[in-house]
């Protein structure tokens, strides 16, 4: 049997016999190379190695080469029991195989089994997805094999005619149907396959699923990409999708039944694509547009008024609403829709009462009289307008010279001309020849992204903004300004394709934490990451949001603290850049939207640590306050006052209080709300666990950072309290024993009646607090494992499919990593990683699980483990939070520039992820400013914005970290194509030409 090559020998310890080893070794390495020349097939000739020869390499890759394999076979067909079975000896040996099987075949002899056995499979199975998809598959795997084109294309028409039976045999699948449009991919011009998915759409218009994929093929056709192509086909696929919620309304209506989960499965997708192409609006330019479209929408289908209308009686009744002029959700004043509606109708019958009543009292016909029309009005006595006749020969002097005043105010042209040119700009020349400095277009970048950051806010036709903007500018550029400030101005044209309604409470709630989550707000996790809201979310992102961010700040510290102790976040000043900034307009913007929210969803404690947390920002930009009192108060008593049996408000009050440093006025608060359990209401208490967890909670994180033993009690005494179900009352000193036994006891018993409702998939928020709270309370007064027991074993009462899907387990499985790293180090690292790596499985796009694992490698220093997870991860379950953990894990270490380009190359190879805006900006930032690579920041520039040309913050990251390598004239057609794809373009560069020169 043939050894390794290079398989280490021992020829004693002389340093001659050493030499000679090292000269064998390399003569035999020098002369590998001659094996080419000899003929493959040829037994006669002997090699040096097996692994490393040409010989042996090019008899693998023959295709009549047979191979043998050993193939396991079942030992018997009988499922294992408690018994051994008695069989007869005869029928065992003749049916019962041997365990390991010799199998000679050679490629062609496996291509042709494996194609038999398929086609098998989808005759007798025709509706089974996978096989297709396999078939398909393998088809894949002969092609890669094949090093002529024509063959390769062969066995692509084969694929299609494979996919092409499997969708007429199972017309409804949307899986074959994206596998046969991406073959078609390959084969067709993009015209073709552009049509080919039109025509499968016209089929297939209920389909969230294909309309989101078809977004994303249009959005990143760079030949054909167009701001009002893109614009139209998210219309379209809006309205189709709002006709088919409409007609599963009426098929509800007509048949008694409610609650029918397709249709709020449909309208969850129907708001996932608004929110996609309101992202896509910002990031093109067009901040207004996005921001009008999520004040029309949540008027439309949160606040429209409670009437039972027709989808274009309801239209044609907002479009009065929205040309009125009134405020809008998000601004002061704003009311809603229907309230503002009710008040309109209110002044209007107050109006005709009045307009009646003075008729009544003048009574009587008081003769017959000529009405003046306005334009003979112009001065405010009447008497004038009467008496004076009107002279035609004397207006029309007059009129005549009005003109001639007005002509010899304009200056001659030729002296337009000379002011000009003195101010460096010539008629004549060509346009932007006079810009030969790439600096000037680097301003201009800069003065366009600040431009994108204040203008976001529409602005309403009538409210004077615009003539007050105008007025600041010079007669010269009137026209253009005025213009300009128009564009700002959303029309109700500018939204009407995008209305739809909403019935299911589902839907109306991922719209408006949507909404907060795109304007910067703080806002708890409120999908599974596992939903393709979520995941499609991370892939449209510009930059990294904070929540995301932390936690690769976390990983990145620890990664490299051996190696430096002072290193930070070298992508920092990209990730943490945010979109949209979290400015006094933006923060006062959320405040008031929210507060209309809560109207609509009172009590919700999501919303309301949204409103604090906007709030504090708020106040604490418009006043410089100590750090100790918090900017929040002030609205949370206000909120109170209003409804005092909220006892989460009080919750999220307490510890917005603590955050602040007020430890005694937040305990007051969580006593208070404890303390009045008991006069609210059965429906009311049903989230008071939530309350106990978080009271404990602080008190937990306040021990970690003291050696003070009585925060600990304190939280053993409110846990003992919840699950001994008695009377809450304040601390004044540790529990006893017999207290601690019966909570936990009681602990026990609340969870296993908790068996049953999760068992059925009722799985509430207020259930996952008290197991939280019961795995804390274990952990306080037994010991880690023991609370570690509670999660797991509440964990098993669950199936894992319904685990990977569920928001309220996933939410539990975070506290279960928050304990384990609470205790990492007095675990095993076998029983850490197994966990960890569980956890991945299970949540795979959760950043938690990847923040687990890379802790694990820093106390275990397992880096292997850790890179080699990556590479399955990305073949597996490619996202772009792997690739951001991957990057934090490899950049700053010694060496890893390789590893790094590799990690970049794999995750923008795949079709997903090619379309991500922040991987190619972390590519784009590596090469230019941390590898310092001027080439190859060019090269992934040019390539970034041919897969992402919609964002225009991609774009001016070429006019910023590239003006030292671009040249004015490269920089200037940039601009050129930036305008041709209909991208938001708000400074003239003759604007930044002007500021250069007038200082001078």
């Amino acid at each position: 049997m043939d050894i390794a090559r290079y398989k280490i020998q021992d020829y004693g310890d002389s340093s001659q016999t050493k030499f000679w080893s090292l000269y064998r070794w390399r003569t035999s390495a020098l002369n590998m190379d001659t094996e080419g020349d000899h003929d493959v097939l040829d037994h006669k000739l002997k090699s040096g190695g097996r692994y490393y020869s040409a010989k042996f390499t090019m008899l693998e890759r023959n295709r009549a080469f047979k191979n043998t394999k050993f193939v396991n076979r079942a030992m018997s067909s009988v499922i294992p029991g408690d018994f051994v079975p008695l069989l007869d000896s005869h029928s065992s040996s003749e049916n019962v195989p041997s365990k390991n099987e010799e199998l000679e075949e050679s490629w062609d002899d496996e291509v042709i089994q494996r194609t038999r056995d398929f086609n098998k499979m989808s005759r007798d199975c025709p509706h089974d997805e996978k096989v297709w998809l396999d078939f398909a598959e393998f088809q894949d795997k002969i092609a890669s094999t094949q090093p002529q084109k024509a063959a390769r294309m062969q066995m692509l028409e084969k694929k299609i005619s494979i996919l092409e039976k499997a969708v007429e045999l199972n017309p409804n699948s949307e899986e074959l149907l994206l596998c046969l449009l991406k073959s078609y991919q390959g084969r067709d011009s993009i015209d073709t396959y552009i049509e080919k998915w039109e025509r499968i759409l016209i089929q297939h218009s209920e389909s969230c699923k294909l309309w989101k994929e078809f977004l994303l093929v249009c959005q990143g056709d760079f030949s054909r990409f167009k701001v009002s192509k893109i614009r139209r086909t998210y219309a379209h696929a809006i309205q189709a999708l709002s006709s088919a919620c409409d007609k599963h309304r009426r098929q509800e209506f007509a048949s008694l039944q409610s609650g029918d989960s397709s249709l709020v499965q449909l309208e969850l997708g129907l708001v996932d694509i608004f929110v996609s192409y309101c992202r896509f609006e910002w990031q093109a330019g067009y901040q207004e547009l996005a921001t009008g479209l999520f004040q029309a929408e949540l008027e439309y289908s949160l606040f429209c008024p409670s009437l039972t209308l027709s989808s274009h009686s309801k239209q044609r009744l907002f479009d009065h609403f929205w040309k009125s002029g009134v405020a809008r959700v998000g601004e002061d004043g704003a009311l809603g829709w229907s309230s503002w509606l009710e008040k309109d109708e209110q002044n209007r019958q107050n109006t005709t009462s009045e307009d009646s009543t003075a008729e009544t009292e003048v009574g009587g016909w008081s003769g017959w009289f000529e009405l003046s029309s306005k334009k003979n009005v112009p001065s405010k006595d009447p008497i004038v307008s009467v008496d004076l006749p009107i002279d035609n020969e004397n207006t029309e002097q007059n009129l005549e010279s009005k003109e001639n005043l007005d002509t010899e105010e304009i200056p001659p042209g030729d002296d337009i001309e000379a002011l000009l040119k003195k101010l460096g700009i010539d008629i004549d020349s060509e346009p932007n020849s006079e810009v030969k400095d790439t600096e000037t277009w680097n301003k201009w970048s800069k003065e366009e992204l600040l431009r994108d950051s204040e203008q976001w806010m529409p602005i309403h036709e009538d409210s004077g903004e615009i003539g007050k903007s105008v007025s600041l500018h010079s007669d010269d550029n009137l026209d253009d300004d005025h213009n300009e400030q128009l564009s700002r101005v959303i029309l109700f044209e500018d939204v009407s394709d995008y209305l739809f309604s909403l019935s299911s409470k589902e839907a109306h709630l991922s719209l408006v934490f949507q909404f907060v989550d795109f304007f910067g707000g703080k806002v708890s996790q409120w999908v599974s990451t596992n939903k393709s809201s979520w995941i499609e979310k991370v892939l449209s992102l510009e930059t990294v949001p904070n929540i995301i961010l932390d936690d690769l700040r976390t990983v990145f510290q620890l990664v490299n603290k051996r190696q430096d102790p002072q290193s930070h976040f070298v992508l920092e000043p990209l990730l943490s850049h945010a979109s949209i900034s979290l400015g006094t307009s933006t923060m006062k913007f959320l405040r008031n939207a929210i507060l209309l929210f809560l109207d609509i969803f009172p009590r919700n404690h999501m919303l309301e640590e949204a409103l604090l947390f906007a709030e504090c920002l708020f106040v604490s930009e418009m006043k410089s306050s100590s750090c100790s009192i918090n900017p929040s108060r002030v609205l949370a008593k206000s909120l109170l006052k209003k409804d005092r049996q909220d006892l989460l408000l009080c919750g999220v009050y307490a510890q917005s209080e603590a955050t602040y440093g007020n430890i005694d006025m937040a305990r007051k608060i969580f006593d208070m709300a404890l303390l009045s359990t008991d006069a609210l209401p059965v429906d009311l208490r049903e989230n008071v666990p939530l309350l106990y967890l978080w009271y404990a909670d602080m008190e937990i994180a306040l021990s970690t950072s003291s050696s003070n033993t009585e925060f600990s009690q304190r939280a053993i005494h409110i846990l003992s309290c919840l699950g001994g179900n008695v009377k809450y009352t304040p601390f004044n000193c540790q529990p006893s024993p017999l207290q601690i036994l019966r909570a936990r006891q009681g602990f026990k018993e609340q969870i296993r009646s908790l068996r049953n409702l999760w068992a059925r998939g009722s799985i509430g928020e207020h259930s996952i607090a008290f197991v939280c709270a019961a795995c804390l309370f274990e952990t306080l007064t037994n010991d880690y494992c023991t609370g570690i027991q509670v999660i797991e074993e509440a964990f098993s009462m669950v199936l894992p499919e319904r685990r990977s899907q569920s928001l309220q387990l996933e939410s539990l499985w975070v506290y279960y990593i928050k304990v384990l790293e609470r205790h990492l180090k007095q675990f095993k690292f076998s029983r850490i990683w197994k966990t960890t790596l569980q956890g991945y499985q299970i949540y795979p796009y959760n950043p938690k699980s990847f923040r687990a694992m890379l802790q694990v490698n820093y106390h275990y220093s397992v880096s292997s483990k850790v890179r080699h997870l990556f590479d399955e991860c990305c073949q597996r379950y490619p996202s772009v939070i792997m690739f951001l953990f991957a990057l934090s894990f490899e950049i700053g270490g010694a060496g890893s520039e390789h590893r790094i380009h590799s990690l970049f190359e794999k995750a923008l190879a795949n079709d997903k992820l090619q379309k991500s805006v922040l991987l190619w900006r972390c590519y784009l930032e590596y090469e230019a400013n941390i590898s310092r690579n001027p080439s190859a920041a060019r090269r992934i520039f040019f390539r970034a914005i041919h897969a992402c040309p919609w964002s225009k913050r991609l774009w001016l990251d070429g006019f910023q970290k590239l003006s030292s390598i671009l040249s004015a004239k490269e920089l200037s057609d940039l601009q050129e194509v930036m305008r041709d794809k209909e991208l938001n373009l708000r400074t003239d560069i003759y604007e930044i030409l002007l500021q250069d020169e007038v200082p001078a």
